[in-house]
C-alpha cells in the first residue's frame, strides 16, 4: 500500500499524488517530484498517508536541497519576467492577445532553455513577428500556445458564485460534456446567465455533482408519492439533494426529512382493489 502525499506547485493551487515510499516528509516541507519538464519542487501540503491508491502513482524524489530552492525561487523570477516581456510586446505589436501563464524549462535533454506561454485570444492570431521579437528578448526558445477560456480560468484561478475556489482550478476542467439539461436535474434556474461561469462557460460543477444528483433521484421517491414519516404521512413535493432529505407536505405543514427516514406507503384503498380484483378473477 503506496504512503500517498498530494503537493501544490503554487499557493492553493491544484494537487497532485505522489508515493512518498519510505522518505520521510512532513507537511509544509518542500519536495522534489517529477513533471514532463523533469524534477520541479513542490509543497506538501498532506500526507504522507497509507491508502488504497486505485492507480500507480509516480514516485517522490525526496526532500528539496537548497540548490534545487535556488534553482525553483530564480524560474519563477523569470516566468515572472517573461510575462511583463510577453505583455509588452503584445501591446506593441497591437495583437489581440490576453497571457494567461507562463512555464520556463531551463533544462532539457532536447534544448538549453524554453519559455512556453499560454495565451487567450478571441481567434486565430498571425503571432509570427510577435514569435521573433521573443525569442530574441528572452534569448530562449519559444512555445506560444492558444488556450480557450475554461483552461484559462483553470491557470489563473478565482473564486466562483458559491464563494469557494473554481473547481477548474482546484480539480482541472471538467471533461465531461456539459449541457442545460445537467441544470434540470438539479432543479437549477432555467436561466444560463445564472449558470455561467468565471470563463463565460457553463459551471464545471454541474457535471462534478451530477452523478449525486442522479443517485439521489434513484434512491428517493418521486414527487407526488405518499411516503410515511416520523411526522405522519404526507405527499413528497420537493427534493433536497445536498441535505440528503425529501420535503413532504404532512397536513397543513411542510417538513423537511432525511431519506433514510421516509419509507413508501400504499395509498388507501389501493389493497382493497387489489383483493376485489383477484376475487372477481377468480
Amino acid at each position: 500500500m503506496p504512503r500517498v502525499i498530494a503537493v501544490a506547485f503554487q499557493p492553493l493551487g491544484r494537487l497532485y499524488y505522489f508515493d512518498a515510499g519510505d522518505l520521510q516528509i512532513g507537511y509544509g516541507q518542500r519536495v522534489l517530484v517529477p513533471t514532463g519538464e523533469g524534477a520541479e519542487v513542490a509543497h506538501c501540503v498532506w500526507g504522507p498517508v497509507p491508502l488504497d491508491w486505485p492507480g500507480p502513482l509516480e514516485q517522490c524524489l525526496g526532500v528539496a536541497a537548497d540548490a534545487d530552492l535556488k534553482r525553483d525561487a530564480a524560474n519563477r523570477v523569470r516566468r515572472s519576467g517573461i510575462a511583463i516581456v510577453a505583455r509588452n510586446l503584445i501591446a506593441r505589436h497591437e495583437l489581440p492577445m490576453r497571457v494567461v501563464g507562463v512555464d520556463f524549462v531551463d533544462q532539457s535533454d532536447d534544448f538549453d532553455q524554453q519559455a512556453v506561454i499560454y495565451f487567450e485570444a478571441p481567434g486565430r492570431v498571425d503571432f509570427r513577428l510577435l514569435l521573433v521579437d521573443l525569442a530574441r528578448t528572452v534569448q530562449a526558445r519559444i512555445d506560444l500556445r492558444q488556450i480557450g477560456s475554461r483552461d484559462a480560468a483553470a491557470i489563473i484561478g478565482g473564486c466562483g458564485a458559491c464563494g469557494r475556489e473554481l473547481c477548474c482550478a482546484a480539480m482541472g476542467p471538467s471533461k465531461t460534456p456539459l449541457s442545460l439539461r445537467m441544470a434540470r436535474n438539479q432543479d437549477l434556474p432555467n436561466n444560463p446567465s445564472q449558470l455561467l461561469g468565471s470563463c463565460g462557460r457553463l459551471m464545471c460543477c454541474l457535471a462534478y455533482e451530477q452523478p449525486l444528483y442522479a443517485d439521489f433521484h434513484q434512491r428517493a421517491p418521486q414527487l407526488g408519492a405518499v411516503v410515511g414519516t416520523p411526522e405522519g404521512t404526507g405527499t413528497v413535493v420537493g427534493h433536497s439533494v445536498p441535505l440528503e432529505a425529501v420535503v413532504v407536505q404532512v397536513a397543513q405543514e411542510r417538513v423537511t426529512c432525511p431519506l433514510a427516514r421516509v419509507h413508501p406507503v400504499e395509498p388507501a384503498g389501493a389493497a382493497n382493489r387489489a383483493g376485489g380484483t383477484a376475487g372477481e378473477v377468480g
